[in-house]
């Protein structure tokens, strides 16, 4: 529990020496921690480690949101269209 009240000073003398409030000082920390996550499991994903189901688990996002992500990267992969599996059927 101390290490809690260590973090919470640390994030108070923060706010205190810049023009950011507690929250926003957070929302940075956890979109930082967030793209570190991601970008792990890219690596992860490009070697053939891990599929988009286990990282959307992992990441509590949506497989679309996802798929933005690898767009928005750049990084290529194999779209589905529904259209396309009801043909072969």
């Amino acid at each position: 529990m101390s290490n809690l009240k260590d973090i919470k000073s640390e994030i108070e003398k923060f706010a205190n020496n810049s023009d950011l409030t507690e929250l926003q000082i957070i929302e940075k920390l956890e979109k930082h921690y967030f793209n570190k996550k991601v970008n792990e499991n890219l690596r992860l994903y490009k070697k053939g480690d891990k599929k988009v189901n286990q990282i959307t688990k992992d990441l509590k996002i949506s497989p679309r949101k996802f798929y933005a992500i690898l767009e928005k990267k750049k990084i290529e992969f194999k779209k589905y269209k529904k259209d396309d599996l009801k043909q072969n059927i």
